[in-house]
């Protein structure tokens, strides 16, 4: 997800006395990062990951983190991605040496959503969480981004908030027709 950087081009105006904070419409664009999101619905946990760009080679790179650090006991780490040009095989052997990409490799199953699907992704919709409570407002700094997005993801963890996924079966075949095969009686 890129995330616009804005800072206020005008000091806003206090709160008073049953008014909330103004701020001026104006503001100045000071770049764009890319947030990073992972999530273990079960567990109630997720990471958040700020990074000044979306390259092959930083998702390697969050990969890595996760495999070698999140989940490091793990042998083996299902990953659900959407269909973002950068989320392949191939980016874990752009970042590192063929041996260690392959050691990443062999302890991935990705599966990927349907085109157009990536509301099936889970990590979407905590990324919506994350807008509405913590990005909702100008944030101008990348700094500033990963302490915010760091201390928002460590209550979520530490209050353990879990995924209520409602999505069973029977709406799949209604919502996902196209996909599954048609016989003729």
């Amino acid at each position: 997800m890129n995330n616009p950087l804005l800072k206020e081009t005008r000091r806003p105006l206090p709160a008073k006395p049953g008014q909330v904070e103004a701020f001026d419409y104006e503001y100045e664009r000071n770049g764009t990062a890319s947030i990073f999101l992972f999530t273990e619905p079960l567990a109630g946990w997720r990471r958040v990951a700020v990074r000044e760009r979306r390259t092959a080679v930083d998702w390697a790179r969050e990969i890595q983190l996760l495999l070698e650090e999140d989940f490091r006991d793990f042998p083996r780490l299902i990953l659900v991605c959407d269909q973002l040009n950068t989320h392949k095989v191939a980016s874990l052997y752009q970042a590192f040496e063929p041996p260690h990409a392959q050691q990443l490799v062999e302890r991935l199953e990705i599966h990927h959503t349907p085109k157009h699907g990536s509301w099936l992704n889970i990590a979407e919709s905590e990324l919506s969480v994350l807008t509405r409570q913590c990005l909702d407002r100008r944030i101008p700094e990348l700094d500033v981004l990963q302490a915010e997005t760091t201390a928002w993801y460590q209550e979520r963890n530490r209050l353990q908030k879990s995924v209520d996924w409602q999505f069973t079966t029977a709406d799949a075949r209604i919502r996902l027709k196209r996909l599954y095969p048609q016989f003729n009686s």
